[in-house]
């Protein structure tokens, strides 16, 4: 009759990214790219020793397209020049040795793989929190909820 809880949690969980990417400044949609391939890589690795292949190989695709969807398009040549080209060399690599733990089911490029994207994640996060303490947040109050239940004051009906 009703949706399992499990159903029901994987719901909440992917409205709280899809409101948290929505509101996302471009350097915390990277840190968001980083995390999501983490995650993508280490799915893949239990799958791969339980046996679940099939799944492992849409969670190896996964961390392929956020690598190749996300991060590699969201460098910006002009502005990051030789830092650019060296991150794409090094997504390119990743991209490269994600299909080979695919192929091979070799666990160990999976857990190199996912080190470095925990290494460029860690330097992220460091470029956030120095940043964060240079330039000043901008704070602005949010709009209040609209609650369509809520009492109002009808234009027709003087207070």
């Amino acid at each position: 009759m009703f949706g399992s809880a499990t159903y029901g949690a994987n719901a909440y969980a992917k409205v709280g990214i899809e409101s948290d990417i929505a509101s996302a400044s471009p350097h915390r949609l990277i840190i968001l790219l980083y995390e999501g391939a983490i995650r993508s890589i280490s799915s893949a690795s239990s799958m791969m020793k339980s046996g679940d292949f099939a799944g492992k190989g849409r969670a190896i695709s996964k961390a392929i397209s956020i690598i190749n969807e996300g991060l590699r398009a969201s460098l910006d040549r002009k502005a990051g020049k030789d830092i650019a080209d060296n991150l794409d060399a090094l997504y390119e690599y990743m991209s490269r040795r994600l299909f080979e733990a695919h192929l091979n089911n070799d666990a160990q490029i999976l857990q190199e793989i996912q080190g470095l994207m925990q290494d460029l994640k860690g330097a992220w996060d460091e470029i956030g929190s120095k940043t964060a303490d240079v330039l000043p947040i901008e704070r602005k109050t949010p709009a209040p909820a609209y609650d369509p239940l809520e009492p109002r004051l009808s234009r027709l009906v003087r207070a």
